[in-house]
């Protein structure tokens, strides 16, 4: 992402820009900052996800959304837009165009070598101050591996991780599990290596 050198905007401004906008964009501090699009590995594994989560959460009182869902985190000041964001109970949204969700449970974000170091660090920092916020999960695309950060009581987020395509991960927030084998249908790590090297 790079940012967009302009004057600085407002977030009724950036709201208005994004909404009739072709391509998204973060807003952070008076600045947008345009979204590359994903490549093939990173479609395929959140189409995985979010169609693993469509079963799942068929007959209960929660919602997931792909990465046109847009989150606003009241605290820091950030829009953004999650891989896949689950929602449970009543969504809350920041006005009545229904597209900024403030309430997210459980933001998932498929790494890739431009993002992740963001992912882990900054935007992670300010997802941790949404109040309704759950868990925070990272996929991996060059390896079957899913880290998951769950928030305790106390406030501390708790790492774990599943590794492999035999292994599971359980969504906590929302009462289900994923099989890794699923999340990474139709993908080949043997051709990521290739790519990488070349």
């Amino acid at each position: 992402m790079s940012a967009i050198p302009k004057t600085k905007l407002t977030p009724e401004d950036y709201l208005e820009f994004e909404r009739n906008s072709d391509i998204k964009h973060e807003y952070f501090a008076g600045e947008i900052f345009a979204m590359s699009g994903a490549k093939r590995n990173h479609n395929v594994i959140a189409w995985n996800i979010g169609g693993e989560l469509r079963q799942k959460l068929k007959d209960r009182n929660c919602e997931a959304y792909p990465a046109d869902m847009r989150v606003f985190v009241p605290e820091t000041g950030l829009y953004t837009y999650p891989d896949l964001v689950v929602v449970c109970g009543e969504p809350q949204f920041q006005d009545d165009v229904f597209d900024t969700l403030l309430n997210p449970v459980l933001l998932i974000e498929v790494l890739s070598d431009s993002t992740e170091g963001y992912d882990r660090g900054k935007k992670f920092q300010h997802y941790r101050s949404i109040e309704s916020l759950q868990e925070y999960v990272l996929v991996a695309q060059d390896e079957a591996r899913i880290e998951k950060y769950v928030k305790r009581g106390d406030g501390f987020w708790l790492l774990s991780e599943a590794v492999g395509l035999d292994s599971e991960i359980e969504f906590s927030a929302i009462g289900c599990k994923l099989a890794l084998r699923e999340v990474y249908d139709k993908i080949s790590f043997s051709e990521i290596d290739a790519e990488e090297t070349q």
